[in-house]
């Protein structure tokens, strides 16, 4: 069996803690040596935060031009990877979040067998592209993105297996972010240009949000929207905003508030995993009941105008019975929560897959 395990951590931060759970627990296992490779030293400090024994050897790889160093702007990938593809190259087995890396099945001699953990467990037909195929095997959370994949031919039956949602192994516990007593708001939206309620709406949504009234307000959108927009600001002190920091990615806010309203972030999931009441934002006003891309939008309110977001939080403890049973399902349907850890189910799927690789290459 290879006892050389790399993890390319090559991605923005909020990747880190889809992958770092089974890097650890596969570096809890005789014989298996796990390396993370990252240009930057920013993500590799963070992850030796979540690693004080120091099980993980960290590899810096050579970071191409770009600009300072952040855990959510790194270099080009692609550029990345061609850099540093001696050193990739001598691992056997690479495990990896983004897609990216399936680049690297088409250079001439490249040998290594490729993992990918997809990361989120979202609906947005922007998370299934042609690339995922190019890997020799994907974990997926559930069994909706195992269905989906194999319906549009990006893996193959044998190609595919559920390992659970290890990032809830991370989370961060709830906290109070305000002052007083009133419900926390989380505004979520996602950098999508085309279905993004912030990018296509972003100033009557603001001051939507500052009008509240009886409501604290998180807007937290998804770190890839903070680097593609002009800062979010407000004077508003019943709002924080977060542009990207540590609890932007590692489940603070979606722990801690009380309601969600977004478009289509696969986040509406982590906030999910204690079902409380969600709206929804259809200010593009698009007919989505039939399009599963959009299926997240039955776990809760669907609202077309700014104006009717007061309304629809004020009824929405009352209609949040109604809802349960619907986000309950569609849980169970995006995210496998069998009791024993993700992290450690990962760990066998991809332990099980090399000696599998290693029995192959032998014959």
């Amino acid at each position: 069996m290879p006892n050389d395990i790399a993890f390319l951590a090559i991605a923005e931060a909020h990747q880190i803690y889809h992958w770092l759970p089974a890097a650890l627990a596969l570096s809890r296992r005789a014989g298996v040596e796990v390396h993370v490779l990252s240009p930057s030293r920013m993500i590799l400090d963070l992850v030796a935060g979540y690693d004080p024994d120091g099980a993980l050897n960290l590899v810096r790889l050579r970071r191409p031009p770009s600009p300072p160093d952040s855990l959510f702007r790194q270099p080009s990938r692609f550029l990345t990877l061609m850099l540093n593809y001696a050193t990739i190259r001598r691992f056997p087995l690479l495990v990896t979040t983004e897609i990216s890396s399936g680049w690297l099945r088409g250079v001439p001699g490249f040998s290594s067998r490729m993992v990918q953990i997809k990361h989120g467990a979202g609906d947005r037909e922007g998370g299934y592209k042609a690339r995922h195929s190019a890997f020799d095997l994907t974990l997926v959370a559930g069994e909706k993105d195992r269905r989906r994949l194999i319906d549009r031919g990006l893996c193959g039956a044998e190609e595919i297996a559920v390992g659970g949602y290890a990032k809830f192994e991370l989370q961060a516990p709830r906290r109070r972010f305000f002052d007083d007593e009133l419900p926390v708001l989380l505004y979520n939206p996602h950098f999508d240009a085309r279905l993004s309620s912030w990018l296509n709406h972003g100033p009557k949504v603001l001051a939507a949000l500052e009008a509240l009234t009886g409501w604290n307000v998180i807007i937290a959108p998804h770190t890839k929207l903070a680097g593609r927009t002009a800062p979010i600001r407000t004077d508003a002190p019943h709002i924080r905003v977060d542009m990207g920091s540590r609890h932007s990615i590692d489940m603070s806010y979606t722990m801690s508030a009380d309601a969600y309203l977004g478009d289509v972030s696969s986040q509406v999931y982590e906030f999910l995993l204690h079902p409380r009441p969600c709206i929804f934002l259809n200010l593009d006003r698009r007919d989505w009941r039939s399009d599963d891309a959009f299926a997240h939008w039955r776990l809760g309110q669907v609202i077309e105008d700014m104006s009717a977001l007061p309304r629809a939080l004020d009824r929405a403890a009352g209609l949040q019975a109604g809802f349960v049973d619907a986000q309950e399902a569609a849980m169970s349907d995006s995210i496998d929560r069998s009791p024993a850890l993700a992290s450690e189910r990962q760990a066998d799927i991809i332990l099980n897959f090399a000696r599998k690789s290693e029995g192959m290459a032998a014959a």
